[in-house]
């Protein structure tokens, strides 16, 4: 991440995770929701266009979490849209601030 206030506004105010910990570290963070964390730590010299950071999600309830992002007018990757894949997923993907792919999946 290269701005810790920004990542976390977008993971607890447009995602639902909530901050994982008692502590605030600098340069640090911890995020969490239905048993799922997620640690960034601070880089802010991060290059946009070169950041191949990608978080693979496995869940249950794919297409509420897909309804719910739309509800909340979440950006949707361009190609990421919901759809099943050959390879026996039903998966959605979208860009966090620092163009982490976060790729959300569930098995068919």
């Amino acid at each position: 991440m290269r701005d810790k206030a920004l990542t976390k506004a977008y993971y607890v105010n447009k995602l639902g995770f909530q901050e994982f910990g008692s502590t605030d570290f600098d340069g640090y963070l911890m995020v969490e929701k239905d048993n799922i964390q997620i640690h960034f730590f601070e880089f802010k010299k991060l290059d946009l266009e070169e950041n191949y950071g990608q978080v693979y999600i496995r869940t249950d309830n794919i297409d509420t979490i897909y309804q719910s992002l739309l509800d909340k007018k979440v950006s949707i990757h361009p190609e990421g849209y919901l759809q099943e894949k050959p390879w026996g997923q039903k998966e959605f993907a979208l860009l966090d601030p620092d163009n982490n792919l976060l790729t959300f999946g569930q098995s068919i």
